[in-house]
């Protein structure tokens, strides 16, 4: 129990010491968090160098307002919805993010496909769906915010939020049915 309070005492030193300017500090939080932060831009971004230029960002945007951090709750999850912010800012940017407009989605898909996929060949397919989709897909069912919450973030409805999500839920598993099959013969 001591070593998790001293723990959250250095994780506050050490904002306030990178909030100060200290460049010791901010370099520590950086090397700290950013395997994870290019992991959660990587999850939106196809392109390993774009994600990368977005984390970066990011962190610009971390040290930019670090003195707005108050000690409550994660500070990882603070970085974060930051992150995720710069990965959604990259794409509208590019105009990547489209969305169909469509209030009708069928019954929730069931997510009962037995694989043997590995991670990279699950974000291989995750890439390959339309940016709208992934869009959604990864906020709910990656970063667990709620359709509401992904419609503000996404400027779309809540059901067109909720219609891209069984789409890419149903395309996924397609994919993944279609994998299975060429890898192992007709099931």
């Amino acid at each position: 129990m001591v070593k998790v309070i001293q723990l959250f005492k250095n994780e506050s030193s050490l904002i306030k010491r990178a909030s100060a300017g200290n460049r010791d500090a901010q370099k520590q939080i950086y090397e700290t968090h950013a395997p994870k932060m290019l992991s959660v831009c990587r999850q939106y971004i196809k392109d390993l160098h774009h994600a990368e230029d977005t984390m970066l960002k990011g962190f610009m945007k971390v040290f930019t307002y670090l003195d707005t951090f108050k000690d409550e709750g994660s500070f990882e999850g603070w970085i974060r919805k930051i992150m995720v912010r710069e990965s959604i800012s990259f794409l509208r940017q590019f105009k990547e993010l489209q969305f169909q407009e469509d209030d009708e989605f069928g019954h929730e898909v069931a997510n009962n496909i037995n694989s043997e996929m590995d991670v990279a060949d699950i974000q291989s397919l995750i890439d390959s769906l339309p940016e709208g989709y992934k869009a959604v897909f990864v906020l709910y069912a990656v970063e667990g915010y709620k359709h509401s919450e992904i419609a503000k973030m996404l400027e779309i409805t809540e059901g067109t939020s909720k219609s891209q999500l069984f789409k890419a839920r149903k395309m996924l598993q397609q994919k993944i049915k279609s994998n299975n099959t060429s890898s192992y013969g007709a099931n």
